[in-house]
């Protein structure tokens, strides 16, 4: 098991590969089918992971984005990404990677202050976004156009009127 580098593959015509990559399979699955069924002009993928590194695989599609979820009510959460973080190359953190915190409404039952998680992503120079229970409507249309973005360099609205 090596470490996961972006340009390891040839991209694919009009393809873009998602990986999740978080402890909590019903909401990384639930998020997923949300991303699948969102319009998008290419064919997206989305691959799910509790923690990198990823077994060796010949056939392993190219990852245009990582998103690494963080459950703010889960100090296991927040451990098993950081040490996720260290299996990537460097060059994935420009712009292939972002980080999600759910649960982020409910302050007082998190174990995991939000400035713990907003130093992470800073520290990697890669977007954060904070969600509440209900995550997969915003997070897929900013995924989805971020994946576009990184992937086929086409111009995207959505991501526009989002990051406004």
């Amino acid at each position: 098991m090596s470490a996961l580098r972006p340009l390891d593959k040839l991209p694919g015509l009009n393809t873009a590969t998602i990986l999740l990559v978080g402890t909590e399979d019903a909401l990384l699955q639930q998020l997923a089918d949300s991303m699948l069924k969102a319009d998008c002009t290419s064919e997206l993928k989305v691959h799910l992971a509790r923690s990198l590194p990823l077994p060796c695989s010949v056939n392993r599609p190219r990852i245009d984005l990582i998103v690494f979820v963080v459950n703010l009510h889960s100090k296991l959460s927040l451990q098993s990404v950081e040490e996720s973080l260290c299996h990537l190359d460097a060059a994935f953190f420009l712009g292939k990677v972002a980080f999600l915190a759910t649960g982020a409404g409910r302050d007082s039952h998190c174990s995991i202050h939000r400035n713990t998680v907003v130093k992470l992503a800073h520290t990697y120079r890669s977007p954060l976004l904070f969600c509440d229970l209900e995550p997969v409507q915003c997070c897929s249309r900013l995924s989805g156009g971020s994946i576009e973005q990184s992937s086929v360099n086409t111009p995207n609205p959505v991501l526009v009127e989002e990051t406004r």
